[in-house]
């Protein structure tokens, strides 16, 4: 990439400047002195910046360099990960919000817990939550970013992470979610913005839409002698394609769209990170409104991620579209391929001075958006998952204390991961971020969707059912890395459960199996009565519940009623209040409304 010059260095700085003012005014108008506020940025927040939020805490500069990526490698196929998710949104905002609030939980674990009793299944999903986060967001966040401040700057690759960690464990630290929303808002402007400029510039350059999609495929022309050790460099006959053939392809349809439907339900519809702003809306008018702009704005990946990656292959052949493992190598350093730097290679050689510099902001508010978001609801979950369960007692001041403790230490993990992430990412970044998520996340959507839709759901159903099939993806995992996909080229010698079952169906095997257990071990086990389930389940959500002096209140459209009852079960903040928090975990024992 070219070296920024002094017009990108200014751009950046003014983008960084109007940031920090956004962070700042928002820090000021925030108490932050009490777990809500902290948490849930006093639910409080419009819909627009709910939806900005929603949208930028799930891109991130692994989405670029990962989609523009796969896009110049293998062509438009990626984009059902992101399209499959605009459903789930919808999901989010008319099936799951409405239970969510009506039992006013603050983390998906504290869920979990109201719906099924005991602490096992809330725990063991705790820990699966935070050791993905820890292993997969952070490290890949921090360096799919700093890669792009490296090629920039030049600087010393740990140089770059630890500059933009500051940068984000300050504003978590600092402000909390309210910070955390309304910075997300600015860069959501300046990542749409910014991306939308590369990609009419990319299409003005390369001729248009069918000029690209015609270079595309003829990117690999100059190759002449094609044999079994490059013929797999070569543009896909189906690249143009969405839905795949399901056994021959490398990203079969419907693997591809099964495996997308279970996990984005997990993902949108039982992901801390991305429900936790949806819960700081105002009133579920707001959140409904806010996933139905996010919903919009997952359409835009493919033109700003997946075509500029098309584009930049057709425009740069030789690098993009190296067909040796020694071009590539000589090209990149990387014998697996070089498309992981379409977009960085497209930035670097057709923008001008100043908006190279807007795009270098765009990567870097990724980095900061994704990652301020991962930490704070990251910390609100072991603190209010883990760690109240280790001190009953904690007060107000204690819980804060320990939730920005939590983030330095997630900081510290994220970067000691880093250079294991450096040699698994051999052009495959992005898939190995998705296929990991896969088999962590795949059993636990049996569990959401029967826990909010099947009364009948019991608790040691839900957990045997995630430890069984969690255990199969753990074995495909090892595996994976046991035998790693080989290099084009080279022989394919794994075994043949390897090679016969693409890794996009393992998450719905492991989906199926996890149904089928909790139904059977649910009706061979006592249900849950009637009285524990009332607003805990999408049926039930709408039954009264009784509070300390008698009120009853109902309706999950009804949220004003519900912020009556929490100003008046709410402990005031001091430091003589040794129960100030027991509001923030609403009572295990009660079913109450926030």
């Amino acid at each position: 990439m070219a070296a920024v010059e002094w017009g990108d260095i200014l751009v950046i700085v003014v983008y960084f400047i109007a940031v920090l003012s956004v962070g700042i005014w928002s820090i000021c108008k925030t108490n932050r002195g009490s777990v809500k506020e902290f948490f849930l940025a006093g639910r409080n927040v419009p819909w627009w910046p709910v939806g900005c939020s929603l949208f930028s805490s799930n891109i991130g500069s692994e989405h670029f360099i990962g989609l523009a990526g796969s896009g110049a490698a293998s062509g438009f196929a990626v984009i059902e990960y992101e399209w499959n998710a605009i459903l789930c949104l919808i999901l989010l905002g008319w099936v799951f919000l409405p239970v969510y609030f009506a039992c006013g939980i603050f983390t998906m674990p504290e869920y979990l817990h109201r719906r099924f009793g005991g602490q096992r299944l809330r725990i063991m999903f705790s820990i699966i939550v935070l050791l993905n986060l820890i292993f997969v967001n952070i490290p890949i966040d921090l360096y799919s970013g700093a890669l792009f401040i490296v090629e920039s700057f030049e600087w010393p690759l740990y140089v770059a992470v630890f500059a933009m960690m500051g940068v984000v464990a300050l504003y978590v630290l600092l402000g909390g979610l309210n910070t955390v929303i309304y910075t997300d808002a600015i860069q959501t402007v300046v990542m749409l913005g910014g991306s939308v400029v590369l990609t009419i510039m990319a299409f003005n350059k390369v001729g248009g839409w069918d000029a690209a999609l015609e270079k595309y495929m003829a990117s690999n022309n100059n190759l002449t002698n094609i044999t079994s050790e490059n013929s797999c460099f070569l543009p896909r006959k189906d690249a143009f394609h969405i839905f795949r053939d399901p056994v021959n392809s490398d990203l079969p349809g419907p693997a591809l769209f099964f495996r997308t439907s279970v996990i984005s339900v997990v993902y949108w519809c039982g992901n801390q990170v991305i429900v936790q702003r949806a819960l700081a809306a105002k009133n579920i008018t707001h959140a409904r409104a806010g996933t139905v702009l996010a919903g919009y704005l997952k359409i835009l990946p493919f033109f700003i991620m997946v075509m500029p990656g098309v584009i930049s292959r057709a425009l740069f052949p030789e690098k993009i579209a190296c067909a040796s493992q020694e071009a590539c190598k000589k090209a990149c350093g990387n014998p697996a391929g070089c498309t992981n730097l379409a977009y960085p290679t497209l930035v670097a050689n057709i923008l001008p001075q100043g908006v190279r510099g807007i795009m270098l902001a765009v990567m870097m508010s990724a980095v900061i958006s994704s990652l301020t978001s991962i930490l704070n609801s990251a910390s609100a979950m072991f603190t209010l998952d883990l760690w109240r369960l280790v001190r009953k007692n904690a007060s107000n001041l204690e819980m804060l204390a320990v939730g920005r403790l939590f983030v330095v230490a997630l900081c510290v993990f994220g970067i000691l991961w880093i250079p294991i992430m450096e040699t698994a990412q051999g052009g495959q970044l992005f898939f190995y971020a998705t296929s990991i998520t896969g088999y962590v996340f795949a059993p636990i959507c049996s569990v959401f969707i029967l826990g909010v839709f099947w009364t009948r759901t019991t608790e040691k159903a839900a957990f045997y059912g995630v430890l069984v099939s969690q255990i199969v993806g753990l074995v495909r995992f090892v595996l994976d890395f046991v035998y790693p996909t080989p290099l084009c080229g080279d022989p394919d010698n794994r075994p043949i459960i390897m090679t016969a079952i693409n890794y996009n169906y393992i998450p719905v095997i492991q989906a199926v199996l996890a149904f089928i257990i909790v139904i059977c071990v649910s009706l061979l086990t006592e249900a849950t009565s009637k009285d524990k389930l009332a607003g805990i389940t999408y049926w039930t959500r709408n039954d009264t519940v009784e509070f300390g002096k008698g009120e009853q209140v109902g309706d999950d459209d009804d949220y004003e009623k519900s912020q009556e009852n929490e100003e008046k079960m709410q402990i005031k903040d001091n430091e003589n209040a040794t129960d100030d928090s027991k509001w923030a975990i609403c009572q295990y024992k009660k079913t109450c409304l926030f």
